[in-house]
């Protein structure tokens, strides 16, 4: 069986597929453009994706009919058209629970980098703008008891609610498709509306599986209802907020921070007037940016695909229904 990967991961994944006895096609550049790719794809068995450059969609599925399977070195799978996927009885692997610790780290640290203005201070070191004592120039704010709010209490989102309990004494309101019991017992989590959660967050941290319906939901109109002193952290899609109304909040007071993993679009642009703001800390998408993390991102993407090739089901499959479709 052919494995296209599109870009390099960990060996430890490489020598599982390879042990194996799986065929292994790298591209000569990672750089592709679309139609290189496709080319790539039209050549193959199954797919190792890494990254979202291009979406898996109608025209993909319907231009590459050899793929059976494909494996995403991700937990998200938001740039693949799972319902396409369906029609074709194709499975689709993720990587859950390996990067949990990692980008929730991210989330906190991004959390106490705006709390404290640390980019901007850091920028003022470097520029040799360390400057006289001023008592009053631009102070941060203290995390003590406030109140933390999760949008998605996942495993991400219950790992950054565990630690902004046990570090800062949080209390913990979450919005969620279904009610998390584990976290209301272990955390004293609090299940609120929507409208409570962007009314009643100190700190609101979006870690939500990204769907079409999520496009810019944390918008001018969401942050007009957040309190002026709220801090806003995303490090799960840059869909979720829309980046002008988001600038446009922070420079009128709506809302005191932000700290963003994630970025619409992505990657930012250089000159975007947010990056100016010493409110706000910006990272290139590193949540799982841990030599730990990316080992476990290869072991699972690279286990989906074993699985599959010797007609057993996916380990972690995202559309798990297709199995019946091939055993009916």
């Amino acid at each position: 069986m052919k494995v296209f990967i599109n870009k390099r991961i960990p060996e430890v994944g490489i020598n599982m597929l390879q042990e194996a006895g799986l065929q292994i096609v790298f591209p000569e550049s990672e750089n592709l453009t679309y139609e290189e790719w496709l080319k790539y794809c039209q050549n193959t068995d199954v797919i190792l994706n890494v990254g979202g450059d291009f979406k898996y969609d109608k025209v993909f599925f319907d231009s590459c009919p050899t793929i059976k399977a494909i494996a995403l070195y991700s937990v998200g799978f938001d740039h693949v058209d799972v319902k396409e996927a369906n029609v074709r009885n194709i499975p689709i692997g993720n990587t859950p629970d390996v990067l949990s610790r990692a980008t929730s780290d991210v989330a906190f640290l991004l959390m106490q980098s705006v709390a404290r203005r640390a980019s901007y201070n850091f920028q003022k070191v470097k520029e040799g703008n360390w400057g006289a004592f001023d008592p009053l120039h631009a102070l941060g704010q203290e995390l003590y008891g406030k109140t933390l709010g999760v949008f998605g209490l996942g495993r991400i989102g219950f790992q950054m609610a565990e630690k902004c309990k046990k570090a800062f004494d949080m209390e913990i309101i979450y919005n969620n498709r279904h009610r998390n019991e584990e976290a209301e017992r272990e955390l004293d989590a609090t299940y609120v509306t929507f409208d409570e959660l962007i009314r009643n967050s100190d700190i609101l941290s979006v870690h939500a599986n990204y769907t079409p319906e999520h496009k810019d939901l944390f918008n001018q109109s969401v942050f007009e209802k957040m309190n002026s002193d709220a801090i806003f952290i995303n490090t799960a899609r840059g869909g979720f907020h829309q980046e002008q109304d988001l600038y446009h909040a922070l420079t009128e007071g709506k809302i005191w921070g932000a700290g963003l993993d994630v970025t619409n679009p992505e990657p930012m642009s250089a000159d975007n007037p947010i990056l100016e703001l010493s409110n706000v800390c910006v990272l290139p998408h590193i949540g799982s940016a841990t030599v730990e993390a990316r080992n476990g991102m290869a072991r699972l993407a690279a286990g989906n695909l074993i699985a599959f090739s010797k007609g057993e089901v996916m380990p972690n499959c995202v559309n798990p229904d297709v199995y019946s479709h091939h055993s009916s």
